[in-house]
């Protein structure tokens, strides 16, 4: 595995940008800019061998930039995901957040990990970036610093290692953003989809958790065996997925397949394993018109996300699995995405 670093261009306040790629013997390879810590870019060969880039994103750093960005291939923190209201309360203190989502915060506030420049270097196999956030960035309790190692393997492996601290205690809830499209253009509503969760976070129109858990047995939300994305998709509440799946696992920290997604046509497969206890299905429901990659317009169902994180919420939600992050106390988790070929 080779990786070699390139400039990627300067932000609008002046900061360099690098790219970082990543090339296997296999013939995958994967794009990093340090702005947002993204992943810009995964080429992948079909069955027949032909190369297709199968993540959504700009073709340079002033789309990343843009207002038209809605997250393509970024780190999302301090908090990935929606918190009701902008305000949790911890050890008897609230906190008020920014709230970029109606009345509520999304991934982080108004200007979270995903806007922000990371400091970035290649260490052995891997690019490692790292960023310090501080105590009251966008209204979170503590200094938090924040390291992310990329590695990509001979088999076609993208793993993402996760692992922080801070000085007080804190809530903490990062993933990765990444819309992917194994056609390599055109609609995600013919991929075929399986997610191992027996339930999921049920959660009124505002995208916000009830606390409730439903089972996903005998409605659309059931995608326990291989279906085409199209099949139940209009019978999801607000037009298509957005919901955070409960994996099914048994031991807390161990990787497990949260999902697996095949594009019939050309082959192409990706599997998502996850140290976390949920994965977000998206499906892109909210895009529109936005000017991508080589002159590409992505619309509704461009792309689909598997974003791995705590559920929803989960600071206001004391039946969650808890995000609170100690003093002394490491976070650490792990993604993985293994791209492939069927049939």
């Amino acid at each position: 595995m080779r990786i070699t670093r390139e400039p990627y261009g300067t932000t609008s306040d002046g900061q360099p940008v690098e790219a970082f790629i990543l090339e296997s013997t296999g013939g995958i390879r994967v794009t990093l800019i340090n702005y947002g810590a993204t992943i810009a870019a995964v080429e992948v060969p079909d069955r027949a061998g032909v190369q297709a880039d199968v993540v959504l994103g700009f073709d340079d750093l002033a789309g990343y930039q843009s207002e038209a960005n809605p997250y393509f291939g970024a780190t999302c923190g301090r908090f990935a995901n929606r918190i009701a209201r902008g305000r949790f309360t911890l050890g008897g203190t609230e906190y008020t957040l920014a709230c970029n989502d109606g009345p509520n915060s999304l991934h982080g506030g108004l200007v979270g990990f995903d806007k922000q420049v990371w400091a970035a270097m290649i260490v052995d196999s891997t690019v490692k970036m790292s960023l310090t956030s501080p105590d009251g960035d966008e209204g979170y309790p503590g200094t938090l610093r924040v390291e992310i190692c990329f590695g990509l393997d001979e088999a076609g492996a993208l793993r993402i290692d996760y692992q922080a601290e801070s000085d007080q205690p804190t809530v903490l809830n990062l993933t990765n953003h990444s819309y992917f499209n194994l056609a390599g253009g055109g609609s995600i509503l013919d991929h075929i989809a399986c997610i191992n969760a027996d339930r999921y976070t049920v959660v009124d129109d505002r995208a916000i958790p009830t606390g409730e858990l439903h089972s996903v047995a005998g409605n659309a939300m059931d995608l326990l065996s291989p279906i085409p994305i199209r099949r139940n998709i209009t019978a999801v509440q607000g037009g298509g997925y957005d919901h955070n799946y409960c994996l099914n696992r048994s031991t807390a920290e161990a990787l497990v397949l949260a999902a697996k997604v095949v594009e019939p046509v050309s082959g192409r497969s990706l599997e998502c394993w996850t140290t976390e206890p949920g994965v977000q299905f998206y499906t892109g429901n909210f895009l529109h018109d936005i000017p991508g990659k080589r002159g590409a317009r992505y619309n509704a169902h461009a792309g689909f996300c598997l974003e791995t994180q705590h559920y929803p919420d989960s600071p206001n939600q004391p039946s969650f699995p808890s995000t609170v992050l100690a003093p002394g106390e490491a976070y650490r988790q792990a993604c993985i995405y293994t791209f492939g070929v069927e049939g």
